[in-house]
């Protein structure tokens, strides 16, 4: 059930972090895999592990804020491998700021390559899935679309875009066999998450703010990987229009003066 043989993947942003994991886990699992970024070094490094796990890659230099070169990777895959099964919606990105600083500008930048790149990404693979009457789209959202973000306003309100998006696009595609399901990962040890914090590999661990977090640790890249593996295979067949939170159990803690342990609790 959770076997991808001959299925065929695109991942966007999959040459660092959540991305990469997420190509890697679906060459294990056997499916062919077509990796997408703007750094081509990064993505042909990836399509390079892929293919020492026995399986077919294929790196496309691309830039999802562009409807040209969203179809210019379609049309790769489709030219490469005849097909589109899976489409992985994770490139994105943010920079922190007062949400009365940010200027237009910046509220654009984040929106188009947060919201509009899953846009244009989902139309285009979407149409190929409609015409095989079958596929899996999974776009990579954010717990920053469930709550209040401080410092990370546009961010946010793509996230939640997303979850909105995930929900409308599988309800049009259901007729056709298609299913769109988001994640929403919280705190994920990527490079460039630790960077963000001025923190470094070894000290993840130790980070004071993994005390709001119920299993106690920040999360991994695989952690949302396993999940984006399942959403894609036939064991998640009857799954459709949902956002599943990896998160440790963060957004469900409540900021409560004591724990559970308490005297009186």
């Amino acid at each position: 059930m959770f076997e991808l043989t001959g299925k065929v993947a695109i991942v966007t942003g999959g040459g660092r972090g959540i991305g990469r994991a997420i190509a890697l886990e679906l060459a294990r699992a056997q499916c062919d895999v077509v990796v997408a970024a703007r750094t081509e070094a990064d993505i042909q490094a990836v399509s390079d592990e892929a293919r020492k796990r026995g399986r077919r890659a294929l790196a496309v230099p691309t830039d999802v804020r562009k409807a040209e070169e969203v179809e210019n990777l379609i049309q790769r895959t489709i030219k490469e491998f005849g097909r589109v099964d899976a489409l992985v919606n994770n490139a994105g990105g943010s920079f922190m700021v007062g949400s009365l600083d940010m200027s237009e500008g910046g509220f654009e930048a984040i929106i188009r390559e947060n919201l509009k790149s899953v846009f244009l990404c989902s139309r285009e693979a979407g149409k190929v899935m409609r015409e095989q009457k079958g596929g899996a789209i999974v776009s990579i959202a954010s717990v920053a679309g469930i709550r209040a973000y401080p410092l990370n306003l546009a961010y946010g309100a793509a996230k939640a875009g997303i979850m909105n998006l995930t929900q409308t696009l599988a309800s049009d595609l259901a007729p056709y066999g298609v299913r769109v399901n988001a994640i929403a990962p919280g705190f994920i040890a990527t490079s460039g998450f630790l960077k963000l914090l001025g923190m470094r590999e070894e000290s993840k661990k130790g980070a004071s703010f993994t005390q709001s977090i119920p299993l106690g640790r920040l999360g991994e890249p695989e952690d949302v990987a396993h999940l984006a593996v399942y959403l894609i295979s036939d064991a998640a067949s009857y799954i459709t229009g949902q956002t599943m939170v990896v998160d440790g159990g963060m957004t469900m803690a409540l900021p409560l003066p004591w724990r559970a342990e308490s005297p009186g609790s």
